[in-house]
């Protein structure tokens, strides 16, 4: 049985709809994000479950037990779930033991000390039980909200942007650090987030929100490789739709070669085969366009972005239509130098290509199709 079930979760602030008929399932032990811009209802979703708020349709079950439905809300208390707030919500008048222990009771008892000691040791924090929140960092704090979150062994562990008010280095290396921490205690857990390094880090599975709706729940590997629509294509990872037309035997043509698919090319929208001579715009990846000085393809250098190890260019191709390299950065170009570059992509993703006017080629629609998935 699934620790957390929702079917058709509709949710309205007056006749603006904001959560629109999500369905998922989450196991026991399981890690998941939902991940999405601002304003696409993930947030909002997160706090219907946390029992927060009233839904408008549809039901959310915990345990196969139905804790919201149109009517019927079971307040967050008698929920059995964990709560892990963007702001971490410590008391600043308590200690670390004490805000660790405040979810057990409030008789202190040889089993509480027990259970905060090793909290406060899975979370990294032995020893620092008698400080107050102001004397640590914030990734501290944020353990320490965790630990408190996970004192009473809750059903169901919800992160509500844990990791927003850290820099950037700490939050990658905390978000990693939590995940491991969850594991350990084997926690069921839901992460919202906005930044797709963080949901990577952390989660077991992704769905990627938009308008309300969850575009695709899937592992990261298939959102970045095998995204449902151009929403979660441009959304996930970086890269650009180049235009083709779909040849014999798996052939996609483009202006820089021909690649072979070891399957019939299809639409991602609809799932159904693009035929000899169709338009199509290819999604290509970062990895997908090498820097070859040998090869006959040239581009122009556009911007460059210097990262370390590498350095990510933007090209413009003779047709005027712009591709993204990751290229090593012994290789530094200036701008408006020519550079050949060669196609490597070993997979195809295919997107059925807009008339004229429409999106064009370098740019994934902003809006996904209306029966996208969710």
């Amino acid at each position: 049985m699934a620790q957390l079930e929702l079917s058709g979760i509709i949710q309205r602030y007056g006749r603006q709809t904001v959560v629109d008929g999500v369905s998922l399932q989450l196991e026991a032990g399981r890690i998941a994000c939902l991940l999405g811009p601002s304003g696409c209802g993930k947030t909002t979703l997160l706090r219907c479950i946390a029992g927060f708020e009233d839904i408008a349709a549809g039901e959310i079950r915990l345990h196969g037990e139905i804790v919201s439905r149109s009517g019927l809300r079971v307040p967050p208390e008698k929920r059995r779930i964990g709560m892990v707030f963007q702001d971490y919500a410590l008391f600043p008048h308590l200690t670390v033991d004490q805000n660790v222990a405040f979810g057990l009771g409030r008789r202190a008892t040889e089993e509480t000390g027990r259970r905060v000691r090793q909290l406060l040791a899975t979370v990294g924090l032995h020893g620092q039980g008698d400080k107050y929140p102001h004397e640590l960092s914030g990734g501290q704090q944020q353990r320490v909200a965790l630990a408190r979150a996970l004192a009473p062994r809750p059903e169901l562990i919800l992160l509500d942007e844990p990791f927003s008010n850290l820099d950037v280095g700490l939050r990658e290396r905390l978000s990693a650090e939590v995940r491991d921490i969850l594991k350990r205690e084997g926690s069921t857990a839901i992460m919202v987030t906005h930044d797709q390094h963080e949901a990577f880090a952390m989660a077991d599975e992704i769905g990627v929100m938009y308008a309300g709706r969850i575009q695709q729940w899937d592992v990261p590997y298939n959102l970045y490789h095998r995204p449902a629509n151009r929403f979660v294509a441009d959304f996930i990872g970086q890269g650009v739709l180049l235009a083709g037309t779909v040849g014999d035997h798996g052939k996609v043509n483009l202006e820089l070669g021909t690649l072979v698919s070891d399957r019939p090319v299809e639409w991602k929208e609809t799932g159904s085969n693009c035929a000899s001579g169709c338009r199509v715009d290819l999604l290509l990846r970062l990895d997908d366009i090498v820097h070859d000085d040998t090869s006959p393809v040239r581009a122009e250098v556009l911007h460059k972005a210097f990262r370390g190890a590498d350095i990510l260019y933007t090209l413009r191709l003779l047709s005027g239509d712009e591709v993204l390299s990751l290229v090593p950065s012994q290789h530094d170009h200036a701008l408006g130098e020519k550079i050949g570059i060669r196609l490597v992509a070993d997979h195809l993703i295919a997107f059925r290509k807009y008339p004229a006017g429409g999106t064009g080629p370098g740019r994934c629609a902003e809006r996904p199709p209306a029966n996208g998935i969710g």
